[in-house]
């Protein structure tokens, strides 16, 4: 498939899930789970005891992954690890911020968003030039 970058191309490509129990739990339900045979999974359960270095480095091994086509993270998450969340900027695995049963969407804190409102707001000045 051309412009697919590196995901895998054999339709088995996976979604990633950084969230809490309840999210992961859905997701899980829903048939996106994944163990290999190394019994590397596709998803992490943040709760009180996960560090950020956990988050930090479950987003990066996610993200590097070539079998991996979209990580959702829970924005209440993501913004703990801010940085890196902007900092990316590869096409796949696609970055999708969601929100959990616990902490609304906030649009304005979603880097994804505000990169493509960026995006328009340039394609509409130059077309009224």
């Amino acid at each position: 498939m051309a412009g697919r970058g590196n995901a895998a191309s054999n339709n088995s490509a996976l979604i990633a899930i950084i969230a809490d129990e309840d999210t992961v739990a859905g997701f899980l339900l829903a048939g996106v789970g994944n163990v290999d045979l190394r019994k590397t999974t596709n998803f992490l359960l943040v709760d009180n005891k996960t560090t950020v270095k956990q988050i930090e480095d479950a987003f990066k091994e996610f993200t590097a992954r070539d079998d991996v086509a979209i990580v959702l993270i829970s924005q209440y998450i993501a913004n703990m690890i801010r940085f890196l969340v902007d900092g990316y900027n590869k096409p796949i695995p696609a970055i999708l911020e969601i929100p959990s049963k616990d902490h609304p969407y906030d649009p304005e804190s979603d880097s994804v968003l505000s990169r493509v409102k960026h995006l328009f707001s340039a394609d509409s000045s130059s077309e009224r030039r």
